[in-house]
């Protein structure tokens, strides 16, 4: 690890050692990963990862988080979260990330008030800074602390470090929620939810590993990382064929992606 990355992992570990106890939001993402084992070598039995699970959390998703769980031996206690009961979620308005986050976040304070753990700890880090600004609001409302913002890391440090840390999902694609793939002012509701979700799986079991299936109604439009474009044309009919047995009608590439 160079010197660079080694100055502010110091200040991140001691930033953790003051927490004194914390549970940790964990995803499986690389940025929680590093959070959680952090906290385990520094604070011991005195941290733990929390999975809040909820139907827009795919299922693949959750199975590879307790997979690199259980191989770290990360102390990991899973959770379900209430978000799709509140009418205001449902509605997806541009506020949708505040209102779940800002349950996850009272479920976990909640929990760490009952088990007497002194902090609430996430993944944000400085590059989050320009775009979860809902989820940074209801961390805010709820005391959460962001242990890699506070260290002054961004993405490309927290993916050197979990390198280090031998993290097998040090170079895995950021992960957005299934929400995220339903336009703005479009109700979520669970069974688009699981539509979405099966179509994602189709894909990942076809072998692409960097994709969002966005959702317009009956069309669903595949988001791929440039590299992974060339096979998708070569796979034209299986992709068309696997999403429409997931429920959709018309099937289109994205050209110019926005992730």
């Amino acid at each position: 690890m160079t010197q660079q990355i080694a100055v502010p992992l110091r200040k991140l570990r001691s930033i953790l050692d003051g927490y004194g106890s914390t549970l940790v939001a964990y995803s499986g993402g690389v940025d929680s990963a590093v959070v959680l084992m952090l906290a385990e070598q520094q604070l011991g039995d005195r941290a733990l990862g929390i999975i809040g699970n909820s139907p827009a959390y795919p299922a693949s998703e959750l199975n590879e988080a307790l997979t690199l769980a259980r191989k770290f031996s990360l102390p990991v206690r899973m959770i379900e979260t209430d978000e799709s009961s509140d009418p205001r979620y449902l509605a997806n308005t541009a506020d949708r990330c505040f209102f779940c986050r800002s349950h996850l976040f009272a479920q976990l304070r909640n929990l760490a008030n009952e088990e007497g753990y002194a902090q609430v700890a996430d993944g944000v880090h400085a590059d989050d800074l320009r775009d979860h600004v809902g989820g940074m609001k209801a961390a805010h409302q709820f005391g959460v602390r962001s242990p890699l913002l506070e260290a002054g890391l961004g993405k490309a440090d927290v993916r050197t470090i979990a390198r280090a840390l031998g993290l097998p999902v040090w170079d895995k694609p950021a992960l957005a929620c299934l929400a995220s793939r339903i336009p703005t002012g479009t109700p979520v509701t669970v069974s688009l939810l699981n539509r979405i979700g099966q179509a994602e799986q189709r894909l990942r079991d076809l072998g692409f590993a960097n994709f969002r299936v966005r959702h317009h109604g009956e069309l669903a439009r595949i988001e791929l990382a440039e590299d992974e474009m060339p096979r998708a044309l070569n796979l034209q009919s299986q992709l068309v064929a696997q999403l429409r047995e997931a429920g959709y009608r018309h099937v289109t590439l994205d050209l110019n992606p926005r992730n």
